[in-house]
């Protein structure tokens, strides 16, 4: 038995309308769910980004009660082909970077925050190996 990859990755929102017009417009994302005052759910390639209300879901009933504080971090991967028109790309939209790495292993990534504060960060396809 082996895990095949991580399916969902969890963010913490507080304003659902904000998040749609960041991950929506700015980053492409398409939105494949939407529970308003509760949760909205994004299409990231083979994966799902769930956003959450945190003080509601923190007080979940059916599900087990999830929750978290503070910035949180996920990571985009990006075609190395591509990464130089992202990089432009979030700049015409306004989305300011905050650290550009030039790794040791040979690929680079970029990091920005989202409307909640949250790290996020683009890196090149093969990072990982």
């Amino acid at each position: 038995m082996s895990i095949k990859q991580v399916k969902e990755t969890c963010l913490y929102i507080e304003d659902i309308d904000r998040t749609k017009a960041f991950y929506e417009k700015k980053l492409g994302l398409p939105v494949i769910s939407i529970a308003p005052g509760r949760h909205i759910f994004f299409r990231a390639g083979t994966s799902v980004l769930l956003c959450f209300i945190a003080a509601v879901t923190k007080q979940e009933e059916r599900l087990p009660p999830h929750y978290a504080k503070g910035k949180q971090h996920i990571a985009f991967e990006i075609s190395k082909e591509e990464y130089m028109s992202w990089k432009e790309k979030l700049r015409e939209v306004g989305v300011r970077i905050t650290h550009e790495e030039h790794w040791k292993n040979g690929y680079s990534s970029f990091y920005f925050d989202d409307p909640d504060g949250h790290v996020l960060e683009i890196v090149e396809e093969g990072f990982w190996g």
